[in-house]
C-alpha cells in the first residue's frame, strides 16, 4: 500500500575540493549534504553530490547520494536517497529514488519517490513510498 509523507527540510551545502584541479576548470563542483527533515518525515541525512554546469545559461546537472536517518511512518531506521537532476535551459528535471533494499531497522523493504518542492525560498519534499509489512 502507498502512503504520502510532506513536510519541510533544511538543508546545508559545503563547497568540498575536487580531486582534480581540471575538473574544477570544467565546471564541475562537489558539495556536501546536510539536511534536517520535519513532518511526516523527522530525521536528519548527510550526503555529497557532484554538479557540472556548462556556458549555456540555465543548463546543468547533479547527482546526488544521501543518507537519512530518521521515522517515517512510525518505523525508525535508515535508508539512501538517489538524486540525479538537470537543468534544460532553464526547465528542471529531478528524480529523487530510494535505492532498492537500502532500508534498515523498521524501514527494511521501504521504496519509493521524493519530491522535492523549493517555493520562497523554503524547501519542502512530498515523498511517496511504500513499507514492507512488519514481521
Amino acid at each position: 500500500m502507498t502512503k504520502r509523507a510532506t513536510g519541510t527540510f533544511d538543508v546545508k551545502l559545503k563547497s568540498l575540493a575536487l580531486e582534480d584541479s581540471k575538473a574544477a576548470e570544467a565546471s564541475l563542483a562537489r558539495f556536501s549534504i546536510d539536511k534536517q527533515f520535519h513532518g511526516d518525515l523527522e530525521g536528519t541525512s548527510k550526503g555529497e553530490m557532484l554538479s557540472a554546469g556548462t556556458p549555456v545559461k540555465g543548463s546543468a546537472g547533479y547527482v546526488a547520494i544521501e543518507l537519512v536517518t530518521g521515522k517515517l511512518g512510525g518505523r525508525t531506521g535508515t535508508f539512501v536517497l538517489q538524486h540525479t537532476g538537470t537543468m534544460n535551459r532553464a526547465t528542471p528535471e529531478l528524480s529523487v529514488t530510494v535505492v532498492p533494499d537500502s532500508g534498515t531497522g523498521e524501514l527494511a523493504g521501504l521504496t519509493g519517490k521524493l519530491l522535492i518542492i523549493i517555493a520562497d525560498g523554503k524547501h519542502s519534499y512530498d515523498f511517496e513510498y511504500a513499507l514492507a509489512v512488519a514481521k
